[in-house]
C-alpha cells in the first residue's frame, strides 16, 4: 500500500508529547520514543556510510556492501515502527522482528568472516570513511541496545527485538573489518604500551623532571 504525506508540520508536539502507532500520546523523552529515536540515529549513520560506499573508490565491497546496508536500513525502520507501538497497540499483521531475522543475519557475519584473519589485537575505531561510519553504527547501535534493555524492563517488548539489535552490533564490527580488507585498507589496531611510549621528553632527550 503506497504512503502519501503531505504535511511535515502538525503542531500537535509543541506541547513536548508525540503519539505512538495506537494513536495514544506520551511525553517525547519517554523511554520507548528514546528507543526508537536511538533506531532512527543507527539508521542515519548507517545512511552516512552506505552514501560513502556509493561514492567512493571502486572495490570489491561496494555492492556487496550496498544491498546488506539497504537491507538493514529497511529492517531498522521497521523496527522502529515495532518499538513505536505499546503492547496494547498491536494489531493483527505488524511487523515484528523474528528469529529467522537474527538468523539472517548471523549468516552475513559467517560470510563475512569468511574474507577475515583472526585478531591479533583489538581493532580501533578508524581506518577508511566507510569503516570508521560502519564502527560509529556500532557504537551507537550498543547505545540503542542499552536503552531497549532498560524498556524491557519497564514495558513488554518482542522476543526477538533484543537478539536482533545485539547480533546487529556483532554484524557491523565485522561489517568494518571486512570493508577494510576487501578495499586493501590497513585497520587501525590497539598497541599495547603505546601510551607510555608517547610521554614527552625535554629539550635534551631526556624524561622531564617529575616534581
Amino acid at each position: 500500500m503506497p504512503i502519501r504525506i503531505n504535511r511535515v508540520y502538525t503542531r500537535g508536539g509543541d506541547d513536548g508529547n508525540t503519539s505512538l502507532v495506537d494513536g495514544s500520546r506520551v511525553a517525547k523523552d519517554s523511554r520507548r520514543v528514546a528507543c526508537y529515536g536511538k533506531i532512527d540515529e543507527l539508521n542515519s549513520v548507517l545512511g552516512l556510510a552506505r552514501s560513502f560506499n556509493s561514492s567512493g573508490p571502486a572495490s570489491p565491497a561496494r555492492e556487496p556492501l550496498e544491498e546488506i546496508l539497504k537491507r538493514l536500513q529497511n529492517e531498522l525502520f521497521d523496527l522502529g515502527s515495532e518499538l513505536a507501538t505499546p503492547p496494547q497497540g498491536e494489531y493483527q499483521g505488524m511487523f515484528k522482528v523474528s528469529a529467522d531475522d537474527v538468523e539472517a543475519l548471523e549468516r552475513i557475519i559467517d560470510t563475512c568472516q569468511e574474507d577475515l584473519e583472526p585478531l591479533q589485537s583489538f581493532v580501533l575505531p578508524g581506518g577508511g570513511h566507510v569503516s570508521s561510519f560502519l564502527h560509529l553504527a556500532r557504537t551507537t547501535c550498543r547505545n540503542a541496545e542499552r536503552e531497549i534493555l532498560t524498556l524491557a524492563r519497564e514495558e513488554e517488548i518482542g522476543a526477538f527485538v533484543l537478539p536482533y539489535v545485539n547480533r546487529l552490533s556483532d554484524l557491523l564490527f565485522v561489517l568494518s573489518r571486512w570493508v577494510a580488507v576487501r578495499s586493501g585498507e590497513q585497520e587501525l589496531l590497539w598497541e599495547r604500551g603505546l601510551r607510555n611510549q608517547a610521554r614527552p621528553r625535554s629539550a635534551g632527550g631526556k624524561k622531564p623532571e617529575k616534581s
